[in-house]
């Protein structure tokens, strides 16, 4: 890699982890710089899960206070949330390359819808009693969004919080808490398979993995005062990119 592209996979990683400890999508940067860089879309999806992961641990550390009081559902969720990233991280494997090709630009395309309504999914959503979301509902709906986490990921964070702002009653803050160890688990069962098994770029994964360690410590701090609107165009924009990026 020239100078130029490792100062942009470390911006790029920083980045990703700031807003995956605040806000999720990070991957809708680093997916999009990797493809830019000529790195195949299988190639590039394995080595942003495994660098990503690093940064996912990094913004649980940096949430640790708004997790107090959930290990009853941090426990009731992790199964269903890692049988889905073996789901999804298989089916990427075996899976001919050319599925991906055709599935992943409409997922970035609906990560992006999901972030463009999030603030109207946010004040529109009904509370319900924690009791029937995690009756049924809820570990039905964090395997489904493990399996597209393990699969491609991008903007799975948001899918979290809406999952668990509809069938939980507590604070935002405190669901963000919740989604980043539900996607750390995700995207390391992932990792584990990739590294096992798939092809790994491993000096991009490892910028990323360096940067977006940082870059999660830096969103748990003070990822809370960046400008919404603009953190929400910023993913827009990189989604749009990427799905070009993979028509052409």
């Amino acid at each position: 890699m020239s100078g130029w592209a490792i100062v942009v996979v470390v911006l790029a990683g920083f980045t990703a982890g700031t807003m995956n400890a605040v806000v999720g999508s990070g991957s809708l940067l680093t997916f999009p710089v990797l493809l830019s860089l000529g790195f195949a879309p299988v190639v590039a999806n394995v080595s942003n899960t495994v660098g990503l992961c690093f940064g996912n641990v990094s913004g649980v550390i940096g949430y640790r206070r708004e997790l107090s009081g959930q290990r009853a559902r941090l426990v009731g969720l992790a199964l269903p949330a890692l049988a889905g990233a073996v789901v999804g991280a298989v089916l990427l494997l075996i899976l001919p390359q050319g599925v991906f090709r055709v599935v992943v630009a409409p997922l970035i395309i609906l990560a992006v819808v999901l972030v463009i309504i999030q603030p109207w999914l946010k004040g529109h959503i009904r509370q319900r009693a924690e009791a029937r979301g995690m009756g049924v509902l809820l570990p039905i709906g964090v395997f489904a969004t493990a399996v597209y986490g393990g699969y491609f990921g991008a903007a799975q964070g948001v899918i979290m919080i809406s999952l668990f702002a509809t069938l939980l009653d507590d604070s935002l803050q405190r669901f963000n808490a919740l989604k980043n160890v539900i996607v750390m688990l995700v995207n390391g069962v992932a990792a584990i398979i990739f590294v096992a098994v798939a092809h790994v770029a491993w000096e991009p994964a490892a910028l990323i993995a360096v940067s977006s360690i940082a870059g999660g410590q830096a969103g748990a701090s003070g990822g809370r005062r960046l400008s919404p609107v603009g953190l929400r165009g910023l993913l827009v924009v990189a989604g749009v990119v990427a799905v070009i990026k993979l028509l052409i």
